[in-house]
């Protein structure tokens, strides 16, 4: 069903911070002698990250049957980061606009009071669907990467990467991911369409991310690690590469992981599979981990949520599954977007629902970190060379120099702008399935309680944290985040 919703242009840069729930993106550090403060997004209503301390009830109003009770003793995995991927495609975009609207943008995303303080970044090794077209670092046939160069990406790509770690305050935790080789390493000589690594190249495409890291420090850009390749059970019409589990495990294991060791890039974290949930997951997860050759060069394990591609159910079981069988391991949501572009759907509440379902389950089973796809795209989805658009959670109208923001983006800031590097998620559980949540305690000791309400009706309930008790109300189809 096509939304009948407007599309909402909500300028960040200009907002005044405040109490009221007609503003939006409030300061977290407002009023500071408040015990609770909460912040609320929700459909039908103007109310966009807005400090909505009158949703708390007074001492008259106690008709709460459900509960989310909360335990900061107990302690489970340290957070990472929350962000998104810095492609091609949104680095061409953020060129289009005006100096203006690209302040504004950086500040969206990446300052803490004036947005959402992402904290994590992807991008892309050579080309990928989120390109303008297909290109490698290297002449055709060069095994020796005598040709290597990264020319292409300081066009666009590279700019936007150090904007946005100045935006973030100098760091940013940035991790790369190679869609194919160059088609003359591979089976069927094409970057698109799959294919397989041939054993001839395995050694030169190892030395191709090592050169590529090097490549990026050098320009002043850390690389925190890597991913060994996108989707890599998949053939697509774009870049992409098919790698079984135990091809993955033998390159890990005798190329990549003893090549960046040689190349004193033995520190760079590793993630393998980045790939979808479920029972692949698992069979990864197990391959490389019970090895002890291999798994001392792999730092975790990313996934991604397209499982749920024509109407699947998110496996959310699996992700559980290899935390606990590998607690010492890493989960990381590598990617995830809202496949199937629709330019009436900019304001569709559904998409922001299913980003708030996916980041709190993943959290609530041991995830560490989670990364959306594009920044951010044009009003048509793109630019993308083989025509998958895609949605994001911010697109420009490159037309009209117009950032458009979708629920998509404040949902994601009710975890990202809350929830810092090395919070420790903490014990919550919820009295009633309507209601989902997740808490994390932050290393400044403030608790983070976030809570999902995706039904038609508004829901009273108590916050209980030791022996203090807060009655809440969460609007109908709301996102909110508790600080206290």
């Amino acid at each position: 069903m096509k939304s009948t919703y407007k599309i909402l242009i909500i300028p960040i840069l200009i907002l005044q911070l405040s109490c009221s729930s007609s503003k939006v993106v409030a300061d977290s550090a407002s009023k500071p002698n408040q015990k609770i403060k909460v912040y609320t997004t929700a459909e039908k209503t103007n109310q966009r990250l807005s400090l909505s301390n009158d949703l708390i009830a007074t001492a008259t109003q106690t008709n709460s049957t459900i509960s989310i009770t909360v335990d900061p003793k107990k302690t489970y995995q340290t957070f990472l980061g929350i962000g998104g991927a810095i492609t091609d495609a949104s680095a061409e975009v953020f060129a289009k606009l005006s100096p203006a609207k690209q302040q504004e943008f950086l500040n969206a995303y990446y300052n803490k009071n004036k947005g959402i303080g992402y904290t994590l970044a992807r991008t892309n090794i050579h080309s990928c669907d989120f390109s303008s077209q297909s290109y490698t670092y290297i002449a055709e046939g060069d095994k020796e990467l005598k040709t290597f160069s990264i020319d292409h990406d300081r066009k666009y790509r590279i700019p936007l990467i150090k904007k946005a770690i100045e935006a973030a305050g100098g760091k940013l935790t940035l991790f790369v991911s190679p869609w194919s080789p160059p088609a003359f390493m591979k089976d069927n000589n094409d970057i698109l369409h799959g294919g397989v690594l041939l054993p001839e190249f395995a050694q030169s495409w190892a030395n191709y991310y090592a050169k590529f890291i090097k490549a990026y420090e050098k320009e002043g850009i850390p690389i925190w690690g890597l991913t060994i390749q996108n989707e890599p059970m998949a053939s697509q019409s774009w870049e992409s590469c098919i790698y079984t589990p135990e091809a993955e495990r033998d390159f890990l294991k005798n190329f990549l992981g003893p090549t960046l060791a040689k190349e004193n890039l033995g520190s760079k974290n590793i993630i393998i599979w980045d790939h979808n949930r479920g029972d692949m997951l698992e069979k990864r997860a197990n391959l490389v981990f019970s090895d002890p050759e291999v798994s001392k060069y792999a730092w975790g394990i990313g996934f991604h949520w397209y499982e749920t591609w024509n109407g699947g159910t998110p496996k959310f079981e699996s992700v559980a599954e290899v935390h606990k069988a590998f607690p010492n391991k890493n989960l990381i949501f590598t990617e995830g977007c809202i496949e199937r572009f629709d330019a009436t759907k900019f304001q569709f509440w559904g998409n922001a629902e299913r980003y708030g379902l996916n980041m709190i389950n993943d959290f609530n089973n041991g995830t560490v970190a989670w990364t959306d796809w594009n920044i951010l795209l044009d009003q048509n989805g793109g630019p993308n060379h083989v025509g998958n658009f895609c949605f994001a959670p911010l697109h420009a109208d490159t037309s009209k120099d117009e950032l458009i923001y979708t629920p998509m983006y404040y949902y994601i800031g009710h975890l990202s702008k809350f929830i810092r590097p090395n919070a420790k998620r903490i014990e919550a559980n919820s009295s009633d399935k309507i209601l989902l949540s997740t808490s994390f305690k932050n290393t400044d000791g403030k608790i983070i309680t976030v809570v999902m309400n995706s039904s038609d009706k508004e829901v009273i309930y108590t916050l209980i944290n030791n022996t203090t008790k807060t009655t809440i109300t969460i609007p109908a189809h709301a996102m909110q985040t508790l600080e206290y």
